[in-house]
């Protein structure tokens, strides 16, 4: 039986996310320890109330928060200002809140001026997802061996609780600033998928005998960039609306690469071409040594 560092654990949104940690919660035969569950969807609700994976299924906000020790704001990150203001007044004094937004200084800004100062806000971000969504797409071991992010400028024994309790959910836990995370996950995850959208919006875009060919004859590259495509659009227009400073900083240093491979191409340079695929097949080589393929 595990030891986990909060008592009463609040998960505001129940997909992928959000259900995930209350499957892990689940896993590891908590003891004393009540986890309470709320969505805006009355679907959602009872669908985890039928799975049975947490100790209350709320059917009001406010219900869901207000002794909780831990509130886990597991929803888009454009609905983080709406939740902030609704849950403020019911916070309990000295409860950690949290997020798992893959933006972090557009929530900062959306949570913090809402959030009572007796009420510790630590920001956070999972690495980890699939493109599924919805509750049913919960699953125990999401986040093991993945990366768990806190965003802190300095340790506190509340991050040190926080890191602890990701810790035990599985999950590797490191600690950077908000401006920094933004920008690393403007090269690994969000441009990644925004290109992928390009390109299958541009399968979608072909004549029709051509594009059902495409589907027929789907290689495993295309393959890929429809899995990443057919992620949740609520959260990507979400996530691309509230980090575009960084996105398109990130956007921009792509169209330039784009450019002089473009260039290659076309004057036949052999060498150059090999040399840029040589070094970008050592990024694979370090990622799956890494543990993180």
């Amino acid at each position: 039986m595990t030891k986990l560092e909060f008592k009463k654990i609040s998960i505001i949104g129940l997909g992928l996310i959000g259900t995930s940690i209350l499957h892990a919660i689940d896993a590891k035969k908590k003891e004393g320890v009540t986890t309470f569950a709320y969505d805006m969807n009355s679907k959602h609700r009872d669908i985890v109330s039928e799975m049975k994976i947490a100790t209350f299924v709320c059917d009001e906000i406010h219900d869901a928060i207000k002794d909780a020790d831990l509130v886990i704001l597991a929803i888009p990150v454009g609905s983080m200002k709406s939740i902030a203001i609704s849950i403020a007044s019911s916070l309990k004094e000295s409860a950690i809140v949290t997020d798992t937004g893959s933006t972090k200084s557009s929530v900062i800004n959306d949570v913090i001026p809402y959030i009572p100062k007796s009420v510790n806000f630590i920001p956070s971000h999972p690495l980890a997802g699939t493109e599924y969504s919805g509750p049913k797409s919960g699953f125990s071991s999401l986040f093991e061996n993945r990366y768990w992010l806190i965003i802190c400028d300095k340790e506190t024994n509340e991050t040190k609780k926080l890191a602890s309790f990701f810790t035990n959910l599985g999950s590797i836990v490191e600690t950077v600033t908000a401006e920094y995370h933004d920008k690393i996950l403007a090269i690994t995850s969000h441009l990644p998928h925004l290109i992928a959208y390009t390109i299958v919006g541009t399968a979608s875009d072909l004549e029709t005998d051509l594009k059902n060919d495409v589907i027929k004859f789907s290689a495993s590259g295309f393959r890929d960039f429809t899995r990443i495509a057919a992620s949740d659009p609520t959260m990507w227009r979400d996530i691309f609306l509230n980090n575009s400073d960084a996105v398109l900083e990130m956007l921009q240093r792509f169209n330039e690469d784009l450019s002089d491979l473009q260039k290659a191409i076309r004057k036949k340079q052999g060498q150059k071409l090999h040399s840029f695929f040589s070094r970008t097949r050592s990024i694979r080589k370090k990622i799956i040594e890494a543990g993180q393929n």
